[in-house]
């Protein structure tokens, strides 16, 4: 039984839930049963002949939505979406504390260790739901720097619950078992037909799981 759904498929694009814990693509000493490779096999298996390429990436403790491609070309087209920013990804992250605006725009640079170059980022946001110790909001990145949610809230004094490379988890009172960062929709034109598409996926199971655990108060946000 295959651990991640697909939730559309059509002769351009497959559309993946992703579980947290699943690598995108191969990284070192770490070769197998990444998505990558699991769904190519079972697009072999289903006598498809053409190759899935992923359009963006998620990093492996990040669940949610990921778009592949079928074959180079259409990768090339949603490649062009996004550095034209026409494609929009929503995220939903647990925060530490209470953050002091509802709604805000984080800023900051960020370094592009490869480039050796700081790199313009910039990240909305909306918090929907407080608890004692974290907020969960909604997020809404425009540019698409590496770890880049991850980096602004730590920037902002609000690491995220489960945050181990940006912050140390043990200086929090409550913890959360990976990173809690879930990619919950994204809305791009179709590559094909250029008609405007969503797809939304529900909150993986431990983040949902850890809201029904922790009620939350103040805000909007019903666990689904």
């Amino acid at each position: 039984m295959r651990r991640y759904e697909i939730i559309a498929e059509d002769d351009a694009l497959i559309v993946v839930n992703k579980p947290s814990g699943m690598l995108v693509i191969p990284a070192p000493g770490k070769e197998h049963n990444t998505l990558n490779q699991l769904l190519n096999e079972e697009l072999d298996r289903r006598g498809i002949e053409v190759n899935a390429y992923p359009c963006h990436r998620l990093d492996a403790e990040t669940s949610g939505v990921i778009l592949y491609a079928k074959g180079k070309a259409v990768q090339q087209r949603m490649m062009d979406l996004f550095k034209q920013r026409k494609v929009q990804k929503k995220y939903l992250a647990f925060a530490r504390g209470r953050l002091q605006k509802k709604q805000g725009t984080i800023s900051f640079p960020i370094l592009n260790a490869q480039k050796q170059r700081e790199e313009s980022a910039i990240t909305r946001y909306t918090v929907v739901s407080v608890s004692e110790h974290f907020s969960v909001v909604e997020v809404t990145p425009e540019t698409g720097r590496k770890n880049q949610i991850r980096i602004h809230f730590k920037q902002i004094g609000h690491p995220l619950l489960g945050e181990r490379v940006y912050a140390f988890r043990k200086d929090f009172p409550l913890t959360f078992k990976r990173v809690a960062l879930h990619a919950s929709a994204v809305s791009f034109p179709h590559p094909r037909t250029n008609v405007p598409v969503t797809f939304n996926v529900p909150l993986a199971e431990d983040m949902r799981a850890f809201l029904e655990k922790h009620q939350t108060k103040g805000g909007t946000y019903a666990v689904r």
